[in-house]
C-alpha cells in the first residue's frame, strides 16, 4: 500500500549536479524529495558518468548560458511557479550568477506574499581545507547569501562565508551570528562538525581519516592532477587554502566518535538560537550524503512548519522569539532527517562490508593481494569499494518516509548561542560612510550612504579620486541585483510591520 505524501503539494526547482551511475546531486535529491511527495524539476549543472570519488570520470559541465536557457524554456511555458528552490554544486562563478538570476526571478514571480517562496542554498565550495571550485566563485556565493532562506554549509564553508575561524562552540556561534546578522540569513545548518569531548572543533583544514559525512557536500577530493574540464571535477584541483587559518588544539582524531550537526533560526534581532544533534560516525566515506541531507530537509521543514498555526505565512518561516532552540521547526526537521539518514547509511555500511569481504576473498584466491598486488589491482579494489559504498537510496523508501529511532536524535540547546556579543556581525560603514548591505557582490552591489555633511564630503572626495561606488538606485547597479534588493526591502518592511 502506497504511503500518503507527508507534505502539501510542493513544486521544487533543484539546480545541482547529475551522474549517470550512482546517487549524488540531483540524482539523489530528486528521488528523495519525490518519495516524500514533492514535484521536482531539475536543472543539472554537470553531466558526469559517475561521482568523482572513483578518481576517474567522463562528462561535461553546464555553462551559465545553458542553465539560463533551460530556465527560459520553463518560463516561456509558464512553468516557473515554484514553491522551493534548492541549489547545490555549481561549476563556475558565471554559473553561480546565473543561479542568482533564476532565484531572483522565481522569488519575484512568487509576489510579495510572505512564506510563498523558500530558497535552500547548499554552498558546495569545499571541505578539509580544499576548494572544490575556482576561487572567484566564493564572493559570488557570498553575494547570494542575503537572498537565501536556509543555507547548509559544512564547517570549512561556514568559515569561508563568515570570515570567522571556528575553533569551538563560542566561535561557531559567532560565525553563525555573522551569517544571520551580516547577511540576514534566517536559517543556518552547519552540516558536519567533529567535536572533541570539551567541545573544541577539529580544524576544517586538518587531514583526517575519511569518515562518513552526514552533510558535507557531494564531491570527494582526489589526487588526480589532470585538469581537463571535460574529464576532471574541480575537486581534483590543487588545494587552495584561505590565508586565515584556524588555531585548534592538537587532538587524536580516533577520540572523535560522533559527527555533530548544529542549526539555528535567527531571532527578530538576528541572534542565533542554536541546537545540536550528534550522530555516530560510521567507518566509511559516502558520496551524496550532503544532497540527501538537503533534499530531506525540505519536506521535513515544510511538514514541521505546517504543524505550527500561521507560521507558513510568515517571511522565511521564522519562528517567534519565544520559541526555544530545541523546539524550532528546523530542529524537528533535522531530527527526522538524521534518523532516516543514519538508518540508511548504517544498512549501506553493512552491505558494503559484506561485498568487500567477498571481493577480498576472491582476490586472495586468485593471488591478487599482499605484496603481489600491483597498481592495477589496487585500482580495481578502489573501484569495487566505490561501487559497494554507493548509497542506493531507492532501496530505502521506508526509511525515508518513516524515520526510525527518532528519540536517539533529539535536539539539544547550545547555550553559547545566547552568549555572542550583540555587535558581532553588525555592518559598519567605511571611511566614506558607505555600508555594503550584503545584496550583490562587494563593489557592485547595494550600499547605504550615511546622510551627513561629513559623509557627503568624503563621498564626493572619493568619487573625485576615482573610487567606483555602485549604489542602490544608480544606473550602474545590475538590474537583477536591484530586483533582489527590492525583494529583500519588501520582506524587511513586512517584518517591521509585523513587529
Amino acid at each position: 500500500m502506497a504511503s500518503e505524501p507527508t507534505v502539501p503539494e510542493t513544486r521544487v526547482l533543484a539546480i545541482a549536479s547529475h551522474v549517470v551511475h550512482g546517487y549524488v546531486g540531483n540524482k539523489m535529491a530528486t528521488f528523495v524529495m519525490q518519495s516524500l511527495g514533492c514535484d521536482v524539476s531539475a536543472i543539472n549543472t554537470v553531466h558526469y558518468s559517475n561521482h568523482t570519488a572513483y578518481k576517474q570520470v567522463k562528462g561535461t559541465k553546464t555553462s551559465a548560458e545553458e542553465i539560463l536557457n533551460l530556465y527560459e524554456g520553463l518560463r516561456q511555458s509558464n512553468l516557473t511557479d515554484f514553491d522551493v528552490l534548492l541549489t547545490g554544486y555549481v561549476p563556475s562563478a558565471e554559473a553561480v550568477q546565473a543561479v542568482g538570476k533564476i532565484g531572483r526571478d522565481v522569488k519575484f514571480n512568487a509576489g510579495t506574499k510572505p512564506g510563498k517562496f523558500f530558497w535552500v542554498l547548499d554552498p558546495v565550495m569545499g571541505d578539509n581545507g580544499k576548494l572544490y571550485i575556482p576561487e572567484d566563485e566564493v564572493p559570488e556565493y557570498k553575494a547570494l547569501l542575503r537572498e537565501a532562506d536556509l543555507i547548509l554549509p559544512n564547517q570549512f564553508e561556514a568559515e569561508l562565508l563568515s570570515d570567522t575561524p571556528i575553533t569551538d562552540l563560542k566561535s561557531l556561534a559567532a560565525a553563525i551570528q555573522v551569517l544571520h546578522k551580516t547577511y540576514q540569513v534566517p536559517h543556518v545548518i552547519i552540516t558536519s562538525l567533529r567535536l572533541t569531548r570539551d567541545n573544541h572543533t577539529i580544524s576544517s583544514r586538518a587531514p583526517s581519516k575519511p569518515p562518513s559525512t552526514t552533510g558535507s557536500g557531494t564531491h570527494t577530493p582526489s589526487d588526480t592532477q589532470h585538469l581537463d574540464a571535460a574529464t576532471s571535477h574541480p575537486s581534483t584541483w590543487p588545494t587552495s587554502i584561505p590565508s586565515q587559518q584556524s588555531q585548534t588544539p592538537q587532538v587524536n582524531l580516533d577520540d572523535v566518535e560522533n559527527l555533530t550537526i548544529i542549526g539555528s533560526t535567527a531571532t527578530s534581532d538576528f541572534k542565533p538560537r542554536l541546537f545540536r544533534i550528534d550522530t555516530p560516525q560510521l567507518p566509511l566515506f559516502f558520496s551524496g550524503t550532503g544532497d540527501m541531507f538537503a533534499a530531506l530537509t525540505i519536506p521535513r521543514l515544510i511538514e514541521a512548519v505546517q504543524a505550527v498555526p500561521d507560521l507558513s505565512s510568515k517571511p522565511s518561516w521564522r519562528s517567534p522569539d519565544d520559541v526555544s532552540p530545541e523546539n524550532l521547526p528546523l530542529a524537528k526537521a533535522v531530527q527526522k532527517v538524521l534518523a532516516s539518514m543514519q538508518s540508511i547509511l548504517g544498512q549501506t555500511t553493512e552491505t558494503c562490508l559484506e561485498k568487500m569481504k567477498a571481493y577480498d576473498a576472491r582476490a586472495a584466491k586468485e593471488g591478487r593481494t599482499g605484496d603481489e598486488a600491483d597498481e592495477g589491482t589496487t585500482k580495481k579494489r578502489h573501484l569495487a569499494l566505490m561501487s559497494a559504498s554507493e548509497v542506493k537510496v531507492v532501496r530505502y523508501v521506508k526509511e525515508l518516509v518513516n524515520p526510525p529511532d527518532l528519540e536517539k536524535f533529539k535536539p539539544r540547546v547550545v547555550e553559547e548561542g545566547s552568549q555572542v556579543p550583540k555587535e558581532v556581525g553588525e555592518r559598519k560603514p567605511d571611511e566614506l560612510k558607505v555600508t555594503h548591505l550584503g545584496i550583490g557582490p562587494e563593489g557592485r552591489g547595494a550600499v547605504q550612504v550615511e546622510e551627513s555633511a561629513e559623509g557627503g564630503e568624503k563621498l564626493a572626495d572619493g568619487l573625485e579620486r576615482g573610487v567606483e561606488l555602485k549604489i542602490s538606485g544608480l544606473k550602474e547597479v545590475d538590474s537583477d541585483v536591484l530586483r533582489g534588493g527590492e525583494a529583500v526591502a519588501e520582506t524587511e518592511k513586512e517584518n517591521a510591520e509585523k513587529a
